[in-house]
């Protein structure tokens, strides 16, 4: 009987990439220029550093609570939530990803500088080479999930927020924007109902998963305000039609969470905003501790081998 011969393929080793000269920054995301193809010019009368430090709030905000959400990973109650959070994250560092990638493309000013030469990607170089001070998130973003439920208050109320930002940003003047925006609806909508499901569910529920659910939604809720406290920055690039002023969704925000207390048959709490240090808060740099360890965590293998190829 003859015997087939067999012609060898890229399929046959799983490893053959790793074995060639095409080496790659071992950390992040050096694979495709994530806006390759994309007209990333600046809109006319749109100052630069103004796009490109209002991409890195939005950045910023989703790629702290990607990296927050990732400490599920194996520790929610059961695999389909696992999976839930983990989808969650990953959907909002591809946000953070284009979002950096934006930012760099429009100010490569803000861009860490590293050695010559260096392989690191300039939305790594944003993920990974800035410290706290310099990140732009919103500090709900940031703040320790004391368990499940906190988590779910957590996400509902950032993504309830996000999902009518990007609703408005899909209108943006900004070519790559109104894309991210445009995708990110979609997002946001599974987040914002999935957090709103769980909400109804544990409040419902249990008088344990009940007070849980009462005493994260007490945890949460003073970083609300933060939300709508429109930044200078933020004010600009909607000026510039490029953006969008957080204070003009609070409206539609408040009727959304209002429905899901309201199925819940919760009531608002009775909670004192969190206020900023000299009246400046996550959008100028001030954070609470738990960004630094959040941030210590990310980052410090990308610091340590900062010129890691595989």
């Amino acid at each position: 009987m003859p015997v087939r011969t067999h012609e060898p393929d890229e399929h046959d080793n799983a490893y053959a990439e790793l074995l060639t000269d095409d080496a790659r920054w071992a950390f992040g995301t050096d694979f495709t220029d994530p806006l390759a193809g994309v007209d990333t010019t600046v809109p006319d009368g749109v100052d630069p550093a103004t796009l490109a430090t209002y991409c890195l709030m939005l950045g910023d905000d989703a790629l702290v609570l990607s990296q927050r959400l990732a400490q599920w990973c194996s520790n929610a109650p059961d695999l389909e939530e696992d999976i839930a959070f983990a989808n969650i994250a990953l959907d909002l560092l591809g946000q953070a990803r284009l979002l950096l990638a934006r930012a760099a493309a429009a100010d490569p000013g803000q861009v860490p500088a590293l050695p010559a030469g260096s392989p690191v990607p300039d939305e790594d170089r944003l993920a990974f080479f800035r410290d706290g001070p310099q990140v732009r998130n919103v500090r709900l973003a940031e703040i320790d999930d004391g368990d499940f439920a906190q988590a779910v208050v957590r996400v509902l109320l950032f993504s309830a927020w996000r999902l009518e930002l990007f609703t408005d940003l899909v209108r943006s003047r900004d070519a790559v924007l109104a894309a991210v925006a445009a995708k990110g609806v979609k997002e946001l909508t599974y987040h914002r109902d999935f957090a709103g499901r769980w909400f109804v569910v544990l409040a419902r529920g249990t008088a344990e998963s009940r007070r849980r659910l009462v005493a994260g939604l007490e945890a949460v809720w003073p970083y609300r305000d933060e939300l709508f406290a429109t930044h200078g920055v933020e004010r600009a690039a909607a000026q510039a039609g490029v953006g969008v002023d957080p204070a003009g969704v609070e409206a539609r925000v408040e009727a959304v969470l209002d429905q899901a207390l309201g199925a819940a048959g919760l009531e608002r709490p009775d909670v004192r905003p969190r206020s900023g240090v000299q009246g400046k808060a996550g959008r100028d740099g001030r954070h609470t501790e738990a960004l630094s360890l959040l941030l210590a965590e990310m980052q410090s293998v990308a610091r340590a081998h900062p010129e890691g190829r595989w």
